[in-house]
């Protein structure tokens, strides 16, 4: 096994001279986001129009529930496999850019998941708008050598296009749904629908040439929607779709209920988290209660709860009625790095730093975007921070005991201390409180949305579980860009779950 962020700089990723050989997995033309485009907020303006004039998501989803229910698909929409009591499968999370930072991750993936029987794609397969055209470079082309099924939830960006594309790819080709009646003029569903953004004409021409890249039997699996329950072996892997807004219906609500009584050890995937930057987003459920209230309930059996959405890997093991479920973000599968730096010391539901876990660390996250800023602002010699410098004054402002030793000879300046508070470096609790500009808030809002970046280390990551009828075990493993850390995948963190 090789040296992880936490034993040196060189396993984080700094300082290698050797790039890894995912470009040649590449197209040769990649379209580049950027989040401060303009032209790319216009086409994902629909999670701020459903904000604005009412999120028709749960309508939309049902609508897709009961067409896949006609066509046939299981009415619990559970999917029935014939895995062993002892068997492994991956999780990744928001990984459709298509870019560098994607196909980084693909060798450790392919390499670390040969021998699974399974993968989950929790949220946002394909950015910026779920497009089908897209699911060529962003999906079935990095996977095409992962030989076996891969299952999904969808993400918000998934949604902006009404889901269209994600039930064509994912659940047996279904056709689009019929239009709906006209809202009541000058209503606010008759604005929303006249803003709202809908797929390019002709979208999904490529789509079944792009399946021959994954069209071995062994590849193949179809969902019975949008969200569903997995049997394997001697778990239930349950996924839920969160919508344009981060809440579920009360329909599927009602099917979480249920499906979650039977009797097996669960495993929740969400297309956001229920513990995520130090803060508890219980994820409400239309008409009363939220999906937390059901993974904590004892006689429903939830050993994890993981989520997408935020790019980047958390972990909290909360302590629930004498058991403990592991709450994990798993969304480094290919997008922007969502900074780790600007988590506030953690102290939420008993879990403490001694408890948490993060990847990146927070150091080597504000090295990374002090780089990234001092290149973009041309103020290198101003922003750009070491390893070490940023790890140092991390754990000065935290007050913690890093993640890795920060070089002997690191000195913490006055430039350090501003550079770390310009780019939103968290800080106690009891010291943040002292300040009234929201910093933070500023820098994880307006910056870090925009923070692509196309030379490692990237920071991304993915995760194993390997399942027992006692336990599982969960692996988070790193892909950084670098040759290094692309033959052999580092654990950067590791946790075995009691089923009992």
């Amino acid at each position: 096994m090789s040296e992880s962020s936490r034993d040196t700089a060189e396993g984080a990723g700094w300082g290698a001279t050797e790039l890894g050989e995912y470009k040649r997995l590449m197209p040769s033309k990649v379209e580049k986001i950027s989040w401060l485009s303009p032209k790319m907020l216009w086409a994902a303006r629909n999670g701020v129009l459903a904000s604005w004039f009412g999120d028709p998501t749960g309508r939309t989803r049902s609508r897709w529930v009961a067409q896949r229910a006609a066509a046939g698909a299981p009415a619990d929409k559970v999917i029935r496999r014939d895995d062993p009591d002892s068997f492994s499968f991956l999780v990744i999370g928001d990984t459709g850019e298509g870019d560098e930072p994607q196909y980084a991750v693909v060798p450790g993936f392919s390499k670390v998941g040969q021998d699974t029987r399974f993968a989950v794609l929790a949220s946002d397969v394909i950015y910026p708008v779920g497009s089908a055209d897209d699911y060529d470079t962003k999906f079935f082309r990095p996977y095409q050598d992962y030989q076996a099924p891969i299952y999904a939830i969808p993400g918000n960006h998934d949604w902006y296009e009404d889901l269209g594309a994600f039930m064509r790819v994912f659940c047996d080709d279904a056709p689009p749904l019929e239009p709906e009646a006209a809202p009541r003029p000058l209503s606010k569903a008759w604005l929303r629908t006249l803003l709202w953004h809908r797929p390019r004409k002709g979208d999904g021409q490529r789509l079944t040439r792009a399946r021959e890249l994954r069209s071995a039997p062994a590849q193949q699996a179809v969902q019975p929607g949008p969200y569903w329950a997995i049997d394997a072996g001697p778990v239930r892997i349950i996924g839920i779709d969160t919508g344009l807004l981060g809440t579920i219906d009360a329909e599927q609500g009602a099917w979480l209920r249920e499906v979650s009584k039977d009797p097996r050890p669960k495993i929740l995937i969400t297309g956001q988290p229920l513990y995520v930057d130090g803060e508890h987003h219980p994820c409400a459920i239309d008409g009363g209660g939220t999906v937390d209230e059901i993974v904590r309930d004892p006689a429903h059996r939830y050993v994890a709860a993981i989520g997408g959405d935020i790019h980047n890997y958390q972990r909290y093991p909360v302590q629930v009625d004498g058991r403990t479920i592991q709450y994990v973000v798993a969304g480094g599968g290919g997008a922007f790095m969502h900074a780790t730096h600007t988590i506030p010391r953690v102290d939420i539901a008993n879990v403490t730093e001694k408890e948490f876990r993060c990847y990146p660390l927070r150091g080597d996250s504000l090295a990374f975007y002090s780089g990234l800023y001092g290149r973009r602002l041309r103020m290198r010699r101003f922003f750009s921070l070491s390893e070490a410098e940023a790890t140092a004054v991390v754990a000065e402002r935290l007050d913690i005991r890093p993640g890795r030793a920060p070089a002997a000879d690191a000195r913490i300046t006055r430039r350090t201390r501003l550079v770390a508070g310009l780019l939103g470096t968290g800080r106690r609790p009891d010291r943040a409180k002292r300040f009234r500009l929201p910093v933070r808030k500023i820098y994880t809002q307006l910056f870090s949305p925009s923070s692509a970046t196309y030379s490692p280390p990237f920071f991304k990551c993915f995760l194993r579980l390997d399942v027992t009828p006692q336990t599982v075990r969960l692996r988070c493993y790193a892909a950084t860009g670098n040759r290094a850390q692309e033959i052999a995948p580092p654990v950067e963190d590791e946790v075995t779950i009691p089923l009992f």
